[in-house]
């Protein structure tokens, strides 16, 4: 199994996850900017949408999107979803608020939007995360333990670190808490970025959405 990713790209959720649940996976990087991975690959040719994460498996199906590469970890590692009847139903509900809601907000931000477009991105963003604070029923996101989820909202935190967007208390202490975990540090650190311990900490070390 091999996860294509991009340095502190969304697809950071997609590694953090498949660290939290123990699955070995083989990485490699890929250039956003000229679609070249780090061995000379054409990304295109691999994933025709061009982007991260980019999950192949070792008889050589492929699935991508942070949704549905999340979805297929948490089927496979209960731990890291949620339990009931509507289990997997309020973690796609959630895993969908953040991709269309949270993530897509940041566009504007990363790819050069005029003055009025970042400022209404940003204050979408802190909406967004506002209410993801209010409604969020234990320490995680979800719940008592994190999900896959918590994985997902991690690299949104660490985007609106970034472009020092305000963070909800509570979303602090949960970013707290995620830093905290060996599974994050060990993600991290096998993409070459440092442990975020302070505000704007993380800034310098990505630029991609």
């Amino acid at each position: 199994m091999k996860l294509y990713y991009s340095p502190g790209a969304c697809s950071l959720a997609v590694h953090i996850a498949l660290e939290e649940a123990g699955m070995t996976c083989e990485i490699e990087r890929v250039d956003l900017k000229s679609k070249m991975t780090e061995s000379g690959a054409d990304f295109t040719t691999i994933n025709p949408k061009g982007y991260v994460p980019a999950l192949v498996f070792d008889i050589g199906e492929m699935v991508t999107e942070n949704l549905a590469v999340l979805d297929w970890i948490a089927t496979r590692n209960p731990a890291l979803g949620l339990e009931g009847p509507l289990g997997r139903t309020r973690l796609l509900e959630t895993l969908a608020y953040i991709s269309t809601e949270v993530h897509k907000s940041f566009k504007p931000l990363f790819h050069g939007g005029s003055a009025d477009e970042t400022a209404i991105a940003r204050r979408i963003v802190t909406q967004r995360l506002g209410f993801l604070a209010e409604h969020r029923p234990g320490p995680y996101l979800c719940g008592p333990r994190p999900s896959v989820a918590d994985c997902y909202l991690f690299v949104m935190l660490l985007w609106a670190m970034r472009f020092d967007i305000a963070i909800p208390e509570a979303l602090l202490v949960l970013r707290g808490s995620m830093v905290a975990r060996p599974a994050v540090q060990k993600a991290m650190a096998r993409e070459g970025l440092r442990v975020p311990l302070v505000e704007g900490a993380f800034q310098k070390r990505t630029g991609v959405a």
